[in-house]
């Protein structure tokens, strides 16, 4: 039950830090903000991660801060790190597969959610 506890207590960290993120004013139709999050995000996990490969920390540590803060704040941090360590082991092709399916179906899911919420919710 405590990894849990450890994981929506980062959770909770997170999303309330990405909400702060999003307050920041900021003109234009570009998503700046969502592009800081994501690189803020895949800058922390990347440090955990790589912190974590240097000396040990607590099981707790690493869900609390990578699988609940992070998570919590991107889940892009996520695939970023599992990208990246895909490209480490020198699986290009994995790497590349990852890639492409994860942005191109995820794109679809928008497409597919969008849609549905369409014909479900209709304009009046």
């Amino acid at each position: 039950m405590s990894r849990f506890l450890w994981v929506a207590l980062g959770g909770a960290l997170g999303a309330m830090l990405r909400y702060a993120v999003s307050l920041i004013p900021v003109r234009g139709s570009f998503p700046v903000l969502t592009l800081l999050t994501n690189l803020l995000g895949a800058l922390l996990i990347g440090f955990i991660a790589g912190a974590a490969e240097q000396r040990s920390f607590p099981p707790g540590f690493l869900l609390f801060s990578k699988t609940g803060l992070c998570g919590g704040f991107t889940t892009f941090s996520t695939f970023s790190l599992e990208s990246y360590g895909l490209l480490k082991a020198g699986r290009q092709g994995a790497f590349w597969l990852y890639t492409i399916l994860s942005v191109g179906l995820c794109l679809l899911g928008i497409w597919l959610g969008h849609l549905a919420a369409r014909r479900l919710y209709p304009l009046s």
